[in-house]
């Protein structure tokens, strides 16, 4: 399965994906698939950063070329009210968004 098509499932079926970026394993619940640069970026809240809770949730963006060792898991999410699928950042650039949001 290609990065592309795991991260739509895991957006779909608001399932965390396992990472690495920039050397630090993650635990990433992501939101939104969308293009800027001529590439694909993930919005998504990190819930682990090597194994520890961030003290606060923030919506990060992350470049798919940076993404390694990327696992669907089987952890559910919530999405974050702090996500706005609206914002101006998205306008014709959404590939693809979680719902419920």
């Amino acid at each position: 399965m290609s990065a592309n098509q795991l991260l739509l499932e895991a957006i779909a079926l608001k399932k965390c994906v396992t990472a690495t970026y920039n050397n630090v394993r993650m635990v990433l619940a992501p939101h939104i698939l969308y293009s800027k640069h001529d590439a694909l970026f993930i919005d998504a809240v990190a819930l682990e950063r090597d194994g520890v809770v961030p003290k606060d949730k923030k919506l990060g963006a992350f470049n798919l070329a940076g993404l390694k060792d990327l696992v669907l898991t089987e952890r559910v999410f919530r999405p974050e009210t702090l996500f706005d699928p609206s914002a101006s950042k998205y306008n014709d650039v959404t590939l693809f968004t979680v719902g419920g949001a």
